[in-house]
């Protein structure tokens, strides 16, 4: 029985938002293991080889890139937004 995949956006190779599992949040295609999760391994410094055998092989190294890849593509889009404002220095007369 095939799988409905209504809902279901695919936001790359890998990386899938299904309303049907884990909520919506984004999570590796045909897997239940948060993107955010993996984002989290990445940022402590663990290294990807790590990462894909504590996952026992259900994401590959591309998956990882992809996630990273989009995490920085939506920090460049959203950067802004996170900086604090900069205040203008009164020039001393």
């Amino acid at each position: 029985m095939k799988r409905q995949t209504e809902g279901v956006k695919q936001i790359g190779r890998y990386i899938v938002a299904d309303p049907k599992v884990c909520h919506g949040k984004l999570t590796f295609r045909g897997t239940r293991i948060l993107v955010a999760d993996v984002l989290g391994q990445v940022a402590a410094g663990m290294a990807w080889e790590q990462i894909v055998e504590e996952w026992r092989g259900s994401i590959p190294r591309q998956a990882i890139g992809e996630a990273v890849e989009l995490a920085r593509e939506v920090f460049l889009d959203h950067a802004e937004e996170f900086a604090p404002p900069v205040h203008r220095q009164r020039k001393a007369s």
